[in-house]
């Protein structure tokens, strides 16, 4: 590979440039004193289909608007490049692309850089970014999935009266050091290959999606602002604590000033100072879906500070949903505000027709009232963070989160050294970063199915655990396994196990009557070795929609039913002792590899693609309303 990738390609993937973060991450979003300004819409576009993938880098692209570099075509931000255009081979395209569009600021954004700052955001793009703002690189990120910011101000000086050209180039090639890893590989046979032809491998199911895939986005906030803020909540007895911490940059001379109000506007506690406690007499509290007649309360805490720089004095306003809520896991239990908490739910995707992995809030919004529908009260972002935006919604409804990092398809064993390890704990950092102050968010899952019986294993998420712990003490840390239970180098250090099994799928395929002795023998041996409490974290069967045959026959209708009510058998019997939740995979089909195995993507969902019901969706949501009607805490008839 080396022979054959360029300079840029070699310096900016997996080679160690992800620095240690520095700085908060919080949500833009206007206040009276801070502004926002939306990038999403048409941006040009220009795949870089060069031989070594480095005309764009070779000629300086970002120097001057992309159309004067050749053919550029209109692409929507945010979405996903693959499938806007009928070029098969920008669909399966690996390397650079380009992304440019020029916007007007106001212009009391640009006149006084002294009190104010012009900050633009990435919410992500996938997943090696270089970002120019008029020709000059302001910053580069690698990985997908999560957030990015830089201040621009500097740049913007002295160009007033001339639109702001932004471009990014994102590559979306795949190393044994990225997150998710993968590898090139170059076919040398000139009879079966063109010269210089190569091929992205990927150890996981679901495809590569690449480009700009969240909203893009300028805002502003004074040069003294609020950079972060940090919110631990407990309860003691009848009173809600909310701890907090207050970042401030810009000034060693400010104030803070932090409140509290309910739902209704009315204040409910207050402080002075950057770091205290906030104390709630008969707290509403942050409740899940279904546990209570009022799930998902939030309250607004507002952040105030005042500075004094060179005389003049600013303010900043910043506001902070927050749940008061406290998460315990036992032996035996996973506890929610010292309650029981049952886990049935779903695995998903961030995945659509067209658009990909890009954000739609339409798809969003069908997504949680089928989630509701279902009586679903959990998911878990399989397999890597999903949009802020889709968060929020968790939160105001109290859907219960377990968040997953891109850790999957850790197969090989190059996937394990220090450079791959160094990265995993800065992506934990900026995840745990982005996502510490959401009630919805119960766990951390630092991968899904890495081939963790390999020795290299036991240290690699030795690490990565303890460094999430001690990020974030006040949640518990799991992976989701696959492995044999006496092999599995990580699971002394989770505080949940996590398993995935397809029994009569992948393991015994069409034999429905295995099921429940390999299901139960599988929660014993589990249990036994490690009792820790336990979630049936993937099982299920592909299924063609309209397929049918009785007796069943796999990827029929049938089968998949089967193939539930047997894992359901076992998991009433479970849930009695050690298990604490189940997610069915998949929420949805979605798109995958092309492969002999896959008919246009991954047949697994109760509902297509399209968010159509398959014969499961009706069996899942019988069950889950009976489970969630049968913890006592449901305080309303199914709908």
């Amino acid at each position: 590979m080396r022979g054959q990738w360029t300079y840029w390609t070699l310096l900016l993937l997996g080679t160690g440039l992800t620095n240690a973060l520095s700085g908060g991450m919080l949500y833009p979003k206007e206040t009276p004193t801070r502004e926002l300004k939306e990038l999403n819409g048409i941006w040009s576009f220009r795949a870089d289909k060069s031989p070594q993938r480095d005309e764009g880098f070779q000629q300086q692209w970002y120097k001057r608007p992309l159309r004067e570099s050749g053919p550029v075509l209109d692409m929507p931000v945010p979405a996903s490049y693959n499938d806007i255009t009928q070029d098969i081979g920008l669909r399966e395209f690996i390397g650079w692309v380009w992304y440019e569009k020029e916007v007007w600021l106001p212009s009391r954004w640009v006149e006084d850089f002294a009190t104010k700052r012009v900050v633009l955001r990435v919410g992500s793009a996938h997943y090696f970014s270089v970002v120019w703002v008029n020709g000059v690189q302001v910053t580069q990120h690698e990985g997908g999935h999560l957030p990015f910011e830089v201040n621009i101000s500097s740049v913007l000086k002295g160009s007033m009266g001339a639109p702001c050209r932004i471009t990014i180039a994102v590559n979306n090639t795949l190393t044994v050091n990225t997150l998710p890893p993968g590898t090139i590989q170059f076919m040398t046979d000139p009879t079966r290959y063109p010269k210089g032809y190569f091929v992205q491998d990927i150890q996981f199911d679901f495809f590569n999606y690449a480009g700009i895939h969240r909203p893009v986005l300028l805002y502003t906030t004074p040069s003294v602002y609020i950079d972060d803020i940090t919110i631990i909540t407990d309860i003691s007895e009848n009173t809600g604590l909310v701890n907090y911490e207050v970042s401030v940059v810009g000034s060693e001379y400010y104030s803070v000033t932090v409140t509290l109000h309910s739902q209704d506007g009315q204040e409910i506690a207050t402080s002075l100072g950057a770091v205290g406690q906030l104390k709630v007499a008969n707290p509403s509290l942050w409740w899940p879906y279904l546990m209570n007649e009022n799930p998902g309360y939030l309250y607004s805490f507002e952040v105030k500070i005042k500075a004094n720089t060179d005389g003049d004095i600013l303010e900043d306003l910043y506001f902070l949903p927050v749940g008061i809520r406290k998460v315990h896991v036992s032996k035996q239990q996973f506890l929610i505000n010292g309650k029981p908490f049952y886990f049935h739910g779903v695995n998903k995707h961030e995945d659509y027709d067209i658009r990909g992995k890009g954000l739609d809030w339409s798809m969003i919004v069908k997504d949680f009232n089928l989630l509701k529908w279902l009586g679903a009260n959990s998911f878990r972002t399989s397999h890597y963070p999903y949009a802020e935006e889709i968060m929020d919604l968790c939160d105001k409804y109290g859907i219960v989160v377990i968040d997953e990092c891109p850790g999957v398809g850790i197969k090989d064993p190059r996937n394990f050294g220090n450079k791959s390890l160094q990265h995993h704990l800065v992506v934990m950092e900026e995840l745990v970063r982005r996502d510490k102050n959401r009630p919805s968010v119960v766990m951390w899952s630092v991968a899904n199915e890495p081939a963790s019986e390999l020795p290299e294993a036991g240290y690699y998420f030795k690490t990565v655990i303890a460094h999430t712990r001690q990020l974030d003490s006040t949640r518990p840390v799991t992976y989701v396994s696959n492995a044999n239970f006496e092999r599995d180098q990580g699971a002394p250090y989770v505080d949940v196990i996590c398993v995935n099994s397809y029994f009569s799928w992948y393991h015994d395929a069409g034999h429905l009557e295995v099921i429940q002795l390999q299901l139960y023998n599988q929660f014993d041996n589990w249990y036994n070795k490690y009792e820790k409490p336990i979630i049936q974290s993937e099982y299920g069967a592909d299924t063609i929609p309209g397929f049918h045959n009785d007796p069943p026959l796999m990827f029929t209708e049938e089968y998949q039913a089967m193939v539930l009510k047997h894992y359901h058998s076992v998991l009433d019997e479970k849930r009695k002792k050690c298990v604490i939740g189940e997610l069915i995979w998949n929420f949805a089909d979605f798109m995958t590899t092309q492969t002999v195995t896959r008919v246009v993507g991954n047949k697994k969902g109760i509902f297509t693609r399209q968010r159509q019901p398959k014969s499961s969706a009706f069996i899942l949501r019988d069950r889950y309303w009976k489970l969630a009607n049968s913890t006592g805490y449901l305080l309303h008839p199914t709908v």
